[in-house]
């Protein structure tokens, strides 16, 4: 077989060598220049057919179906979405060998030599596209195995440099998967987080039902808190001392297993200096509870305090201090202190999300002690993803389905009100039922975009996951919910550069210029002279054909107000000639819609 190296001679070959271990770099390494071009990388300009019969709902359309090509999609989403997506999740096949993803029209499999490398050339080529979708506060959660969660997560870092947040990880079955050979199951997942700096989780409200205890002397709420660290006394011997309640005079022993949190002035050196303040000094300013001592014992000798912890009724603790001498004549107290956690020194009203997802239902809603430490979302297993499609027929049409409550939590925690979300990855249209369940919950409006293949190979060409399972499956959720929602259905259309001219075509050209404005599309009509599309601060207008009577309804229109106004025509410069307004634009088609295309290239 001819390779690129055959020319070289051996000197050369070596040299070459040399150069490429001199500079090889720290990180994800593949074999692209060995690879055969994935023949769906491509130049040509996409655009979007709307397919009546398949979309849901009746214009203006805010929601899309995309059926093909995701980086064919994702090209011309770039177009149109650039900057603006909030979330992308993502849930891309797992190269597990097993025939999980086609390349060149062709499912991999794990005789396949470059198998993880086409993986790794056919995932990053969508992510740097993806990449550009993302807006100022933008994330891209991508769901992985734990096979290939090393891979991506480098794979990641290559694509979105220092954008890296974390990964969640959940519990995708109940059952055991052991594996014979080693006696081992693997019954997580995980799901990689990239954001932009802006970017925040929105976590949960704390529950402010523990703050029930009034402080006169701080004017404020406060709950009890551990006054203790998770060290022993040999860990942390400093940490290790008597405390003391100057109010009352009395004592109380240390746990050997869990020492003070902070260091006592008595126990530091000469000159040296703690980050926190020091008990004592946290004791006077009204941080630490003492319970109330209603029987502080007092004894006499070390032989009394021996006695006591002989027969069990001394203090606890007592009978692990080193120095019992010490106690000797002193008031020992038998309860123990807390910490004092007020209100107004939260530093946030919300529980940051916690990188573990619990099992669903798991969760208790009552914990009085919720302020403390971070918030869990929780998720179903991959079963209840499967019981999800059976409920519209689907379930033998797709593998392993995500659960809906985990996309739906996550996408609760990334996104608000009106944001968009995108899913090139689509599948069976889990994030778009996820998305529909919360505008449904709470009201929201919040944005999908899908794209979903058709999965079609050489060998199954009839084979249309989007259309009979993605389609099926949303439209089931919207009649279910009873939602007014609109679903449009887009199939993509690829033209070369050189014809659009000829080509591409007015309903293609109005879809598009509309993706771009506004956030939601109308179909384009052929009875229309213009096709015009009004908004709350600006105007749309497209002008197919620059006939004498479409001008004048363009005047007409024009002259009735004066809100900005963008038009689009085939013919500017005729129609700068007849239309001079101060608040109009005018654009040419299409090299207007070339050139927002031509930055959308991986």
């Amino acid at each position: 077989m001819a390779t690129q190296y055959d020319h070289l001679s051996r000197e050369e070959l070596i040299a070459l060598l040399l150069k490429r271990d001199a500079t090889r770099k720290l990180g994800l390494v593949w074999e692209r220049d060995e690879l055969e071009a994935d023949r769906t990388v491509n130049d040509d300009f996409v655009t979007f057919e709307l397919v009546p019969d398949l979309s849901i709902g009746s214009a203006p359309y805010e929601n899309f179906i995309i059926e093909g090509d995701n980086f064919d999609a994702l090209r011309h989403l770039n177009a149109a979405f650039r900057g603006k997506v909030k979330c992308i999740y993502i849930d891309p096949p797992y190269n597990t060998g097993n025939k999980d993803f086609i390349y060149n029209d062709q499912f991999v499999d794990k005789k396949d030599a470059y198998r993880h490398s086409k993986w790794l050339e056919f995932v990053y080529r969508r992510l740097l596209l993806a990449r550009e979708l993302l807006a100022e506060d933008g994330v891209i959660l991508v769901s992985i195995d734990d096979d290939n969660r090393a891979r991506l997560d480098l794979l990641m870092e290559e694509v979105f440099p220092g954008m890296r947040v974390g990964s969640l990880v959940w519990r995708k079955r109940n059952q055991t998967n052991a594996r014979v050979d080693y006696n081992f199951s693997c019954d997580h997942e995980h799901v990689l987080v990239y954001a932009q700096p802006l970017f925040r989780f929105n976590g949960s409200d704390k529950r402010w039902n523990g703050y029930t205890n009034w402080d006169e002397q701080h004017q404020d709420y406060w709950t009890s808190g551990d006054l203790t660290l998770g060290y022993n006394r040999e860990q942390r011997p400093n940490l290790y001392y008597p405390l003391y309640n100057p109010v009352t005079d009395v004592w109380y022993p240390c746990d050997p297993n869990n020492v003070w949190r902070f260091a006592s002035k008595n126990r530091l050196a000469e000159g040296k200096k703690v980050r926190t303040q020091p008990m004592e000094d946290l004791i006077e300013q009204g941080y630490v509870y003492f319970p109330d001592e209603p029987a502080p014992v007092v004894y006499r000798s070390v032989e009394e305090i021996k006695k006591a912890i002989a027969d069990g009724s001394a203090p606890k603790f007592l009978e692990d201090d080193p120095d019992l001498e010490f106690w000797v004549g002193k008031r020992i107290g038998y309860n123990k202190p807390r910490f004092k956690r007020f209100a107004k020194n939260l530093r946030s009203s919300l529980q940051p999300l916690s990188s573990w997802i619990e099992k669903l239902g798991s969760l208790k809603q009552d914990d009085t002690d919720s302020t403390d430490g971070s918030f869990a979302i929780e998720s179903g297993y991959t079963s209840e993803g499967t019981k999800a499609l059976r409920e519209f027929g689907l379930d033998t049409a797709f593998n392993y389905p995500k659960p809906v409550s985990l996309i739906r939590n996550l996408i609760d925690q990334c996104t608000g009100e009106n944001d968009i979300v995108v899913d090139f990855f689509a599948g069976s249209g889990t994030t778009a039922q996820a998305v529909l369940e919360l505008n449904y919950e709470q009201g929201t409006r919040r944005r999908f975009i899908l794209v979903s293949s058709t999965e079609a190979t050489k060998r199954d060409p009839d084979r249309n996951v989007c259309r009979d399972v993605c389609q099926k499956r949303i439209q089931g959720v919207v009649e279910r919910l009873g939602l007014d929602t609109s679903v449009a259905y887009f199939r993509m259309c690829r033209i070369p550069v050189g014809n659009l001219h000829l080509d591409l075509r007015h309903d293609q050209v109005w879809l598009m210029l509309q993706e771009m404005h506004k956030a939601s599309v109308v179909p384009f009509v052929n009875e229309l002279l213009i096709q015009v599309c009004e908004g709350t601060d600006m105007r749309l207008m497209y002008i197919p054909s620059l006939t004498s009577e479409a001008l004048d309804e363009a005047q007409f229109l024009l002259t009735s107000d004066h809100t900005p106004t963008v038009i689009y025509s085939w013919q500017p410069g005729l129609l700068s000639q007849r239309i001079k307004f101060e608040h109009v634009r005018i654009e040419k088609i299409p090299e207007y819609l070339l050139e927002r295309f031509g930055g959308a290239r991986a």
